[in-house]
Parts: structure tokens; sequence; C-alpha cells
């Protein structure tokens, strides 16, 4: 899987910093030494950018390039969104302070930098309405086997001036699945698409109480009409 996973050897900035925290390797001059917010054996934390409370990246620990991996929906892989939202939610390790928490992934083609990273960011308040929206109509799947039927497609607006994007919309009770796993099993492979186009958004759901217990797992690409590779629409970095 070298060809689609990386190399040790791949000279990639992210996966400087991941080596930086996992073996002490030093990075090429002139990039900087990271820091390290959280080091295990699956996986680092780090700063995101611009640097702030609410934006930071999951890195696996082993070389992973990206969503096109194959590594990553196969039984034995980590759960990195799993892993991600134990970080992120209020009294987490590295909690995103934000009102509304959002975790994400870019596709290959939209993506600054090759290790395999999930932001963990704020989402929009409307973003949260608007999911909120979509379950009381049914309008997403419940099931992983539904998500990618077209009447759980729905439009998100992003920024002001960004326009809707549409987003195929699953709601799960946990992340307990692999999300890569449930992604290419139930709407890649089915639809024939390529794994590498696509990007995942997970909002957990909130209420004026806090976490509701479930989360909206959101897939896009641009086989979708006004689809979308990049989670940039709806996730907030600064």
């Amino acid at each position: 899987m070298q060809s689609l996973c990386g190399r040790p050897t791949d000279n990639d900035p992210l996966w400087h910093d991941v080596q930086y925290c996992t073996q002490g390797t030093v990075p090429p001059a002139p990039q900087p030494k990271p820091d390290c917010l959280k080091t295990t054996p699956n996986y680092v934390v780090l700063h995101g950018k611009p640097e702030n409370t609410h934006n930071y990246l999951l890195l696996p620990s082993c070389r992973i390039t990206g969503i096109e991996c194959p590594f990553i929906h196969v039984g034995s892989a980590a759960n990195y969104w799993q892993e991600a939202w134990e970080n992120a939610r209020s009294g987490g390790s590295v909690p995103v302070q934000y009102p509304n928490i959002g975790l994400g992934i870019n596709s290959q083609g939209a993506r600054h930098f090759n290790q395999l990273h999930i932001h963990m960011a704020g989402i929009r308040a409307s973003t949260q309405r608007r999911l909120q929206e979509l379950e009381s109509q049914g309008r997403m799947a419940t099931q992983p086997s539904q998500w990618a039927a077209p009447g759980n497609q729905a439009p998100i607006s992003g920024p002001a001036g960004s326009g809707d994007r549409v987003y195929r919309i699953l709601k799960l009770h946990d992340l307990q699945q692999n999300l890569f796993t449930l992604l290419y099993r139930n709407v890649v492979v089915p639809n024939s698409l390529s794994m590498a186009n696509q990007t995942m958004i997970v909002v957990p759901k909130m209420t004026t109480t806090g976490f509701a217990g479930s989360f909206y797992v959101l897939n896009s690409d641009t086989s979708l009409h006004d689809g979308t590779s990049t989670c940039d629409y709806l996730l907030v970095y600064s």
C-alpha cells in the first residue's frame, strides 16, 4: 500500500512533526519544532493554523498520507474519529473551546499536507441548527446502508457569501464503528466513487444542556450536484 499510504522516508511537514513527537527526530531546517500537545502510540495532537483554542489536528503516529490510504478502513486500523472526539470534547485532553465542535478531513485534492490529519475545530451555530432541522424532517440516514440515498442528501450553508454545499448525512449514536469503513462500504464502493475524493465532517449534536449523545456524520464529493471535496466550508478555524 506504499503507493497510496506513503513511506517513512517521505518529506512532508506534518509527517516530520509526527516523527518529532514520537521519536524526537528534529524536522529539517527551516521547519520549526512543533508543540506536541499529546502523544500516544496511535496518534499525536498538534496545533492547527492559525493557533488558537479551537483549532487542533489529530494525526496517526504511523505513516498514512490521507483518506485515500486503504489501511484506514481495514479492521485493524485505529479509530481516529473516536480519538479525535475524546480529545476535542469538553473535559477532553485538548478540548475545542467553541460552542459547537466539528471534526473534519479533506480529500486528497483539497488538503495542503500529506499526512492524514483530522481537524478538531469549531462549527457555526447555524450549521448545528440546520442539522437538527434536517433531523426533525427525517432528511438523514439512521443506518449506514442508507447514507448515500438521495433523500438523505441536503444543502448546508457555509460562511456568508460562500453558498450552499450538498452533503450526505448520517446520524449515529456513537463513534464506535470506523467511519472510514462505513464510508467506503456504504458510499464509495456502491457508487463507484474514489475514496481519495471524499471529505467527511462529524458534528456532535448539542442542546442547551450540552452534548446530546449522538453525532451527525457528513460526507460529500464533487460527484454530487453542488457537492464539495473540502470540510473547510463548515469548520471554523480562526
